[in-house]
């Protein structure tokens, strides 16, 4: 029997997991948050300034990033805490590592066999819109984009076999 990293790396099975990504993160955002996201039209400008990672290791290994505006953060961060909107700060950027996080594990929970066999990393949160990352994936990576009350964000996750 083949390991869910051999299934990645011989074949194109991953393609169906984006349903199960834009599921966690529907899930994610109703339940935490209160919110629904909507589709992300092709004329929606995106300037995303801030990146939350959250890394998988075992049988699957790779990267979920949720990327958006700091704005988009903190008005995820207000109806997370249930706080109205303030300045951007230390709290924003834990609230919005841990939504990545929830979207990771929720996702990782929906591929069959794959849930106690993945672990997560601590997230990780870059501020700017100046910077490169580079995972070791070498598959094409899984992305799903929304709005988000009115601001875009996505979510990518990259995958190493």
């Amino acid at each position: 029997m083949k390991s869910i990293n051999e299934v990645i790396g011989t074949s194109k099975v991953h393609q169906d997991w984006v349903p199960l990504l834009e599921v966690a993160a529907r899930e994610v955002f109703e339940l935490m948050l209160g919110c629904k996201l909507a589709p992300l039209p092709d004329s929606v400008e995106e300037n995303f300034d801030i990146t939350s990672m959250v890394g998988l290791a075992g049988q699957v290994c790779g990267m979920l990033s949720v990327r958006c505006a700091q704005k988009a953060a903190v008005v995820m961060a207000s109806k997370m805490l249930g706080t109205a909107p303030g300045a951007f700060g230390p709290e924003v950027q834990d609230a919005f590592g841990e939504i990545a996080n929830m979207i990771a594990g929720n996702f990782k929970n929906k591929v069959s066999g794959l849930g106690d066999g993945c672990l997560l990393s601590v997230p990780t949160v870059i501020t700017g819109n100046d910077y490169s990352v580079h995972a070791l994936a070498d598959t094409a990576g899984l992305e799903v984009r929304f709005l988000f009350e009115g601001m875009p964000l996505a979510i990518i996750l990259e995958l190493h076999s």
